[in-house]
């Protein structure tokens, strides 16, 4: 069982906009890093977003949390597992942003994939730190996109950090590995070059 503290600690670092990091000299990220946005070309029929985009202005990510104290709970009290449960329930439930319907978009994240033919990726989760869904529990449903390729996707492994353009739409995917709140037609999946590289 997934430890309480660690929930209450994921949903800091998913919404609260942990520190954004290029890859270290060698390439490797920390549990919970984020991609910085920038330094790759820019692509003109694209807007920019950032994850916080994808959060209604709205929505209280804390409301979940009232009533919850942490410090008492341990792993073995049904306590932790009825907290849990009701984390996990309001996470995929968690609102989209109907102003993204539609927008032709790019942004950086972390690859999980879903559906592959030998190396080729057509189908995968998008999400907004290393680490998410595989180490540690699945974001918020607003903070993840399941992402379909217009065409397969060569050699892309869990968690590569990635750019993704296409078109977002609002649409709720049940998948093993947690809820996305949206889906992203994936005209183009790049590299991340990380901030200043072009």
């Amino acid at each position: 069982m997934r430890h309480i503290r660690l929930a209450a600690c994921l949903l800091a670092v998913s919404l609260a906009g942990a520190q954004a990091q290029t890859p270290r000299g060698d390439g490797e990220f920390r549990i919970g890093d984020r991609l910085a946005g920038g330094g790759a070309p820019r692509e003109a029929s694209y807007r920019d977003i950032t994850w916080d985009d994808l959060l209604p202005r709205d929505w209280n990510p804390m409301a979940t949390f009232k009533g919850i104290d942490f410090s008492r709970l341990k792993d073995n009290d049904p306590r932790a597992t009825e907290a849990l449960e009701k984390i996990k329930r309001a996470w995929d439930e968690a609102p989209v942003s109907t102003a993204l319907q539609g927008q032709r978009v790019r942004l950086p994240g972390f690859v999980i994939p879903l559906e592959r033919q030998g190396k080729l990726t057509r189908e995968f989760l998008l999400v907004p730190y290393f680490g998410a869904c595989i180490h540690v529990p699945p974001p918020p449903a607003n903070q993840m996109i399941h992402v379909i390729a217009r065409r397969p996707v060569a050699g892309l492994n869990t968690m590569d950090p990635v750019w993704v353009s296409g078109t977002l739409s609002i649409h709720r995917a049940e998948t093993g590995m947690g809820t996305a709140g949206y889906r992203l037609a994936g005209d183009t999946t790049l590299p991340y070059t990380g901030a200043g590289k072009p």
